[in-house]
């Protein structure tokens, strides 16, 4: 009698039978499972293979381990509250249908906030409430559905990190078997006559064709996934008309073989999935190379201030911070590590991990996790481990920041993939017809050949390697992007904001003067200790102007956005920012860049601030004008409009008092004429405008600010570098288009030899790895040719 099987598990079903659907399990787990999936619309999952589930048996009490805190903690990124962050590395991952479900794992458990998969490391990281689950019901979910983690804690304390080497493996397999196919067609491509040959000649076939099916069926099975998955989409993506010439190839040699009619093209078909193989080596190579991750802790701007033993403030590179340092901690700013917080009022806006913005309060000897967002005055706190430079990327990377800028050449990209694959389709079957009547004998040579020919790796190599290449020459020049997606947006770029303060400004080098009532030694301690928590770069400046006065321990820090400070200390209440914040009225005759204060409401006086330029900015829009519309933002008065006028193009407009959500409108309203925006901000007051721009460029002084919002970070000393750095963008993209046309030639021409029945497959395969040598070697030569430019 033929056993039963489970049709989520496959297990057998003799001993309990249970069906729900017309469907048998085996176990009311396997049959809970399905029903979610069914309630879910999520039951296409079954498509993807046939019983993919995990047996129940085999994971029950396998988890157990993880009901120890100890253990879950060791194993979490993040834990705070009730908000637990885990990356598990699921070895079942190998394709998109994988990434559709692991991805959908919210639908599953409703305590799962968002699943992430990193489909090349094969790690899922997933965000859920643990008051609702735990990590361990997380695990036992993902081993029911079939994804069941890796999980060694030895692996996790000693940092080991997991490589997928499968593209290694089937490119191994490939050449090998692509190098011994050609040795054993040699006889047949010299015509070698002799009895030693024609005696052994159908060995050597077979030789071909036993070496060919690995190829075939485990380096190539890629193709034929992504063909059929495309297809079964109603998508012709760029993968079909490869497999559909590796099928042909394969299918008619191996029939050649088998009826001995001749040698077949095995050389063709190793040689073809080799050099495909080959070209995504490459690309994935460069892509590792490229890795933001990899140079984090050696070039990225930031930095912490670290109390020295002599409580002595001094600003240190974040990668110097270790375990036992004592950092402070500003308001606005980012936790950089993990840590213990000392004193101060702690409000931790965990966003930037967790997608919630609902700050959470701490008190002395709570933990603290790295990319908490202090939102409430100064906090001091000591150090539990040195900074983790990938933790920290990702949390830049992470999709809570993820602005929705799609890639306007992708789908240039995408449009000629789709465009390509049915022009090639159509002329292979137009010309095979055509051949089936004239002449027989080509008919089949010539399907082969233009299926080889035309093959579309050349396109799918060109921007990768282009941008790619990119990356790398800008972050040399300390220009640092996000991602490849910036060089294509910031290449459309037609408009250009400027933030006034701490953009065209350097606080550096400011003068400052006092003009108002004496102030007495505390009155000038609690208005340090209110500066030295705020970020603003008036702040920063007036702070460092009072080097020999105490600090005291405030409380209510305020800051207003746009306005100004408010603070209590014991029974005194400090105001200082704007005239109107400060005074209730605006003072209109006076317009240098103040910043007023009072004690109890009584008017003390003002610090007026005369700004220093930095060096090139007059040039820098000059160099602009004739291309760009340059506009320059400032949230301070209008003192500076008659230097600006006289410097500045006429060109460009002119807008201050301008506070933070007006800078935003100005981007907006800009982008609804259809125009291409750039900001360039400081990143302090400016972070929706920067969001909300195309492109926001955060200019980085060498200061504690982390700005998720931005898109790229500047380095200050390469401020006068901007327009340099967009035309070798637009220039970029302009060697895309070079390596499309190329490519283009290229098929045009080969096309036609194969069309015409003089192009055999043979060398069609050879000449097909040429187009993706030159695009690589082309993309290269131009890009690194820009970068002299650039320098």
């Amino acid at each position: 009698m033929k056993s039963t099987q489970c049709y989520h598990c496959g297990d057998s079903c003799d001993n309990s039978l249970i069906t729900f659907n017309d469907k048998t399990f085996c176990c009311n787990g396997c049959k809970t499972v399905y029903e979610i999936f069914s309630e879910n619309d999520l039951t296409c999952y079954y498509n993807f293979q046939d019983n993919p589930g995990a047996i129940p048996t085999e994971i029950e009490g396998k988890y157990n381990f993880l009901d120890n805190k100890e253990i879950t903690e060791k194993l979490l990124d993040f834990n705070d509250t009730n908000t637990q962050i885990v990356t598990l590395f699921i070895p079942h991952i190998h394709c998109s249908s994988c990434i559709w479900v692991l991805e959908n794992l919210h639908k599953l458990n409703v305590s799962i906030s968002s699943s992430q998969v990193d489909f090349p490391k094969k790690k899922v990281r997933v965000t859920f409430n643990s008051a609702e689950t735990s990590l361990k019901e997380i695990v036992l979910l993902l081993s029911s559905i079939g994804y069941e983690p890796y999980i060694s804690l030895e692996d996790y304390e000693a940092g080991k990190k997991t490589v997928d080497r499968s593209l290694i493996y089937k490119l191994g397999i490939a050449g090998f078997a692509f190098g011994n196919v050609m040795f054993l067609s040699f006889p047949e491509y010299f015509e070698v006559d002799g009895f030693w040959i024609e005696k052994y000649k159908p060995i050597f076939r077979w030789l071909m064709f036993c070496f060919s099916l690995p190829v075939v069926f485990y380096a190539g099975n890629d193709y034929f996934i992504s063909a059929f998955k495309g297809l079964r989409s109603k998508i012709l993506n760029i993968d079909v008309p490869i497999a559909l010439g590796i099928s042909v190839l394969f299918i008619r040699s191996s029939i050649e073989i088998i009826l001995d009619l001749g040698t077949g093209f095995f050389d063709s078909l190793t040689g073809l999935v080799f050099f495909l193989l080959l070209g995504k080596f490459f690309q994935q190579k460069t892509y590792n190379f490229l890795s933001f991750e990899r140079d984090y802790k050696s070039y990225f701007p930031i930095a912490v201030t670290r109390i020295s033993k002599d409580n002595k403030e001094e600003n240190i590179q974040i990668y110097d911070v270790e375990k036992g340092d004592r950092l402070l901690i500003r308001n606005q700013e980012l936790i950089p590590v993990d840590g213990i917080l000392i004193n101060g009022n702690a409000a931790i806006d965990y966003s930037f991990v967790t997608g919630e913005a609902e700050p959470v309060a701490k008190k002395s000897g709570d933990k603290l996790f790295a990319g908490g967002k202090q939102l409430s005055g100064v906090l001091e706190m000591e150090v539990l481990a040195s900074v983790s430079q990938s933790y920290l990327t990702q949390l830049w990377s992470n999709d809570v920041f993820q602005k929705d800028k799609k890639s306007h050449f992708k789908t240039i990209t995408d449009k000629i993939s789709k465009n390509f694959t049915i022009i090639v389709l159509s002329i292979s079957i137009i010309s095979t017809v055509f051949w089936l009547f004239f002449d027989v004998s080509k008919a089949l040579n010539v399907f082969t050949a233009v299926l080889i020919i035309a093959c579309p790796c050349a396109i799918a190599l060109a921007a990768p390697f282009t941008l790619g290449n990119m990356l790398r020459i800008f972050g040399k020049q300390k220009f640092y992007l996000k991602n490849a997606t910036v060089v294509e947006q910031l290449a459309k770029i037609d408009s250009l904001i400027f933030d006034k303060t701490g953009t065209l400004t350097t606080h550096k080098e400011n003068t400052i003067t006092y003009d108002g009532i004496a102030l007495n030694t505390q009155e000038k301690s609690i208005l340090k200790s209110s500066l030295r928590a705020s970020n603003h770069p008036l702040s920063r400046t007036l702070y460092n102007s009072f080097k020999e006065i105490e600090t005291v321990v405030i409380s209510n820090y305020k800051e207003v956005v746009g306005k100004g400070i408010k603070v209590d200390y014991k029974d005194i209440n400090l105001k200082l920012g704007s005239s109107s914040f400060v005074k209730n009225n605006d003072e209109k005759s006076t317009l240098d860049t103040s910043v007023y204060i009072s004690f109890n409401n009584e008017y003390k006086g003002k610090f007026t601030f005369k700004n220093s330029y930095r060096k090139g900015v007059k040039e820098l829009f000059n160099s602009l004008k004739s291309n760009f519309d340059l506009s320059v933002v400032s949230g301070d008065n209008e003192g500076e409009r008659v230097y600006l006028q006289e410097n500045l193009p006429k060109e460009t407009t002119l807008l201050f008092n301008q506070k933070p959500e007006d800078k935003l409108k100005v981007v907006a309203k800009l982008q609804e004429k259809n125009k291409k925006v750039a900001m360039i901000g400081d990143g302090l007051n400016d972070a929706g405008a920067l969001a909300q721009s195309d492109v926001g460029i955060a200019l980085s002084e060498n200061i504690n600010v982390f700005s998720p919002a931005c898109d790229a970070i500047l380095d200050a000393s390469k401020f006068n570098k901007i327009a340099t750095y967009i035309n070798a963008s637009k220039k970029a993209i302009q060697i895309i288009k070079y390596c499309f046309i190329l490519s283009l030639c290229y098929n045009i021409v080969g096309l036609y030899f194969a069309v015409t029945g003089q192009l055999k497959p043979v060398i069609a395969a050879i000449l097909m790895p040429l187009s993706s040598i030159s695009i690589v070697v082309f993309t290269t030569i131009a890009t690194n040719l820009l970068a002299k430019k650039i320098k």
